[in-house]
């Protein structure tokens, strides 16, 4: 009789393109977080001198943990439902894989500007924001009652943490 060891099944089951099983003692990875575990709210709105601040709250709403890495995607929507002109400055500093347990949050802050640049006369006002979790190709859509974001639409958002 033939005894099958640990690795051989594990070998054979990465040859046939199966997951390996988490061994004794082991955890299984933990994957990415996708939208759909996902509930995204934007904080309050610090205002000052022509400036706004505002954290943006990724909280998992799923039973398994998953992990944010990097920058989230932000698209500005007004009222009508109509896109705005938007434009996503990722600010530099260290990024961390963020391992966010079920009911646990991570957050980003968003800055924008309400004060009009350069040759700017008005500033659009969005209503909504969809928000795209990184590496990610769908979006949460969350009330962004912002005033106006000037400078062309500008919105600077720091690596999540």
């Amino acid at each position: 009789m033939r005894r099958i060891t640990t690795a051989t099944l594990v070998a054979g089951l990465l040859l046939a393109g199966g997951a390996a099983p988490a061994l004794a003692g082991e955890s299984a990875p933990v994957r990415r977080c996708s939208a759909g575990q996902l509930q995204v709210r934007l904080g309050t709105i610090d205002a000052g001198a022509g400036n706004r601040n505002a954290p943006l709250v990724f909280t998992n709403s799923s039973r398994t943990a998953c992990t944010l890495y990097g920058h989230p995607g932000l698209i500005m929507i007004d009222k009508q439902g109509d896109t705005l002109r938007t434009r996503v400055r990722r600010a530099t500093g260290p990024k961390h894989r963020v391992t966010v347990k079920p009911g646990g949050s991570a957050r980003t802050t968003l800055h924008w500007t309400v004060v009009e640049t350069g040759d700017e006369t008005a500033c659009p006002s969005p209503a909504r924001l969809l928000v795209i979790p990184p590496d990610e190709r769908s979006y949460l859509n969350v009330p962004f009652d912002a005033g106006q974001v000037c400078d062309g639409g500008r919105l600077d958002v720091t690596p999540l943490a």
